[in-house]
């Protein structure tokens, strides 16, 4: 009888030909069979967490139905609060865990812990928690007495001499060898799902699709298989990456998410912590911290297709690509070619700001309306008040020089006499007087007052207003916020 190549070289669900035990599955085994005991498990994407629980869940095969959940499914969610409310008994796997709203992780942490307290009560849940690298470490913290009654298991990936049973098990399998098949540990860095891939790829490039009468030796070059895999993971990974890229509202300057999601893409592992890439990375620092702190936020929660395969946490300011057929995907992406599609613009500089706002504090009111305007149309503004935590222990007057002279692609002054008149102000203005030449300042004229250094003709916006006036807002966004971000564009 033939044995499919899609039957041993497993894409999807459980293998049965090439599942390569982890070394610590007979814990995990054993903490999942003892009644009532809750189980994390951890470990970066790709490592199999998933496989392995339900490897184990098959051998056991208990009259009882264990239900799957993942964070990912908006039902499954709601299942999980019924469960944490109603306190359900019944085995429950619960996927994602990380992707819960914090209260939710909390609520399910407390629950764990009365189970694992009361181990082997039938009217309690058992639970089994599954989650990216920490989230062990995250439960204990919510519940900090939670960890000696709970089975705590880090999966890592694949050694070298995990992946080549792998390989030689799904050989074995389909009467084949690979030759140079030790060079594939190098293109999957052990993930184990990557490796399937490549192995399902390098039969179909040799044409074989079922176990073979003789024994068939596949040959393969890295370039023409690695490829194979991204034409054929484009088109389920291509328009959530373009969408990431094009950002909240899409403009051909407003690129700094293509810039991050491409140094993402550079890194050994698929989890990043954003302050240590712009910290590492000075050529797309500005991209980064333009957007990780409320902009990334926002584009996941309004855009679906990016929600379902990046996540973000801007409290750890950790970012994940938690599939690794994307990260892949990522790696050998043509990124040229993708930036094109975008439509975005060549730049030379990586700016931190698409704004810096210069004004008095007579007239804070206003910059602080139109800050939070340009926000929501997804700018970076510079707004002072924003930023002083993110500056302490440093001096205004370095990094109003470094802001106004530099770091921000456009400036917007909002010229009247008390920003003649006071200091600060004044400072800012002998920093970005130089950049007038380079058409980078947008002068709003409160007032008709003349200052040095800014040209009488030089385009502006004449704007006069009240705090009086009920429709000042209206006006502000007519006349002053439509139109910089449409210079902006």
């Amino acid at each position: 009888m033939k044995t499919f190549v899609e039957e041993v070289f497993v894409t999807e669900g459980v293998p049965q030909f090439t599942f390569v035990q982890p070394s610590n599955f007979n814990e995990i085994f054993l903490d999942i069979r003892r009644p009532g005991k809750p189980v994390v498990i951890e470990g970066q994407s790709g490592t199999g967490k998933t496989t392995c629980v339900k490897k184990v869940l098959d051998m056991l095969k208990g009259d009882e139905e264990v239900q799957y959940l993942t964070a990912r499914n908006a039902t499954d969610v709601s299942t999980i609060e019924r469960i944490v409310r109603d306190r359900s008994s019944g085995t429950y796997v619960i996927d994602d865990f990380h992707r819960l709203s914090e209260k939710l992780q909390t609520n399910l942490a407390d629950l764990a812990k009365v189970a694992a307290e009361q181990t082997g009560n039938p009217t309690l849940p058992k639970l089994v928690i599954i989650g990216i690298n920490q989230v062990g470490s995250d439960l204990i913290q919510l519940v900090p007495d939670i960890a000696k009654r709970t089975g705590i298991h880090r999966i890592q990936p694949g050694s070298e001499d995990s992946i080549r049973k792998l390989i030689e098990s799904g050989c074995s399998a389909l009467n084949i060898s690979i030759n140079n098949s030790e060079l594939l540990f190098n293109e999957s860095k052990g993930d184990y799902w990557l490796t399937q891939q490549l192995c399902q790829s390098i039969c179909t490039i040799n044409q074989v699709l079922e176990s073979q009468d003789k024994l068939k030796t596949l040959e393969f070059d890295t370039p023409t298989l690695r490829q194979k895999v991204v034409d054929k993971l484009h088109s389920a990974y291509y328009p959530a990456t373009k969408d990431f890229c094009r950002g909240h509202r899409f403009r051909p300057s407003n690129d700094p998410y293509y810039k991050l999601l491409k140094a993402v893409s550079q890194q050994e592992g698929s989890i990043v912590d954003l302050n240590i890439l712009a910290n590492t990375a000075p050529e797309v620092r500005g991209s980064i911290n333009n957007i990780k702190g409320h902009r990334l936020n926002v584009l996941l929660e309004t855009k679906p297709i990016c929600s379902r395969h990046f996540y973000y946490n801007s409290e750890t300011k950790n970012f994940a690509i938690e599939d690794p057929a994307l990260f892949y995907f990522l790696k050998h992406l043509n990124w040229n070619d993708l930036r094109s599609d975008c439509g975005f613009k060549e730049t030379d500089k990586d700016y931190e700001y698409d704004f810096a706002l210069s004004f008095a504090g007579e007239n804070r009111v206003l910059a602080k309306y139109l800050a939070e305007q340009l926000g929501i149309l997804d700018a970076h503004v510079f707004y002072d008040e924003h930023f002083e935590s993110n500056f302490l222990g440093s001096t205004w007057s370095q990094q109003f020089k470094r802001i106004f002279s530099e770091d921000s692609r456009l400036v917007i002054c909002l010229l009247d006499k008390h920003h003649n008149e006071k200091i600060w102000p004044t400072f800012e203005r002998e920093c970005f007087q130089p950049r007038v030449q380079d058409e980078a300042v947008i002068p709003i004229f409160l007032d008709d007052t003349s200052f040095v250094g800014i040209p009488k003709d030089l385009i502006g916006i004449k704007f006069s207003w009240s705090i009086a006036d009920s429709n000042w807002k209206d006006k502000a966004v007519d006349n002053i916020v439509l139109k910089v971000i449409e210079r902006l564009g």
